[in-house]
């Protein structure tokens, strides 16, 4: 095994600039002239990237995008397996986060090749860091679904969720996603739409999502992270018998059963799971005995 190894070649996903070109840090210009084999989301963009740093690739370029990415990635483990170090880039951001990757890096791992990276700029983390919300705590939830209904359940889901919510969503779509936002998390819930990250028309808009879904229904343009306030720390009380069966329901419509739902629920209203499953059960009832 130890032999095997040290043929095996290096996986070397590299984060590329989200905006500005001079975000990119000096080893992903090392990587991109050093590589064996280049793995690009996007060829062209790879070309683009290349020439705005003044690097030559010595390596063989090839296209490693969704679209490709089962049939792509044995050809890429037997490069590694054969000795090669193998880059993956994605058009912006880190490679594997809501971008093509992690087919590749569980197959390496799994044929014990090492995999190691270059860090560079984050659109979530940006988006975060500039949203004026809290950032000790948060869960990154990619992009949600296009139709509507599992758009409204996926939210639901989170709808309790306290940290901090990160998204992303494509420009076209964003004022029905924060409508539905406002729709499940409230209107007046803080979130900020971060746009264009670090680019000439960088724009940080931040208020309640209703105010938010208003704008937005103008149009919008560009890349979208979209950072949401987590659901407030519920007191004594605040949590009625009603709201706590609404939220029960929503989770099983999201698909979720009703035992894993109740003590979600209970968890996140603060209340023993046996209130929760009495008030469903009386909900029940009352809904069997009503004329």
């Amino acid at each position: 095994m130890a032999d095997e190894a040290q043929m095996n070649g290096t996986l070397v996903l590299a984060g590329t600039p989200i905006g500005e070109v001079t975000d990119a840090p000096p080893r992903l210009a090392a990587e991109l002239a050093g590589a064996d084999v280049i793995a690009a989301e996007d060829t062209r963009r790879l070309r683009r990237l290349t020439h705005a740093l003044g690097v030559q690739t010595r390596g063989r370029v090839v296209s490693y995008f969704e679209g490709n990415e089962s049939q792509r990635t044995p050809e890429l483990v037997e490069a590694l397996t054969g000795g090669a170090r193998v880059l993956l880039v994605t058009d912006a951001g880190m490679p594997s986060v809501s971008d093509p990757g992690y087919r590749l890096v569980a197959a390496a791992v799994e044929h014990g090749i090492r995999v190691t990276a270059v860090p560079g700029p984050s659109a979530v983390l940006t988006a975060l860091a500039l949203s004026g919300l809290p950032v000790d705590r948060f869960c990154f939830e990619g992009f949600l679904p296009r139709k509507a209904g599992e758009r409204l359940g996926r939210l639901r889901e989170a709808a309790d969720e306290r940290r901090t919510l990160v998204y992303f969503e494509a420009p076209h779509r964003l004022d029905d996603t924060l409508a539905a936002m406002a729709e499940v998390f409230g209107a007046g819930r803080r979130a900020a739409v971060c746009r264009e990250l670090t680019k000439t028309y960088e724009e940080v808009r931040r208020g309640g999502l209703g105010e938010l879904a208003a704008w937005a229904a103008e149009g919008v343009r560009g890349e979208i992270t979209v950072v949401v306030e987590g659901a407030p720390e519920p007191g004594p009380g605040d949590v009625g018998p009603e709201e706590l069966v609404r939220r029960v329901r929503a989770r099983e419509e999201a698909g979720e059963r009703r035992k894993e739902a109740i003590a979600a629920v209970a968890a996140g209203a603060g209340v023993p799971k046996r209130d929760v499953f009495d008030a469903v059960v009386a909900a029940k009832n009352e809904a069997r005995t009503a004329p």
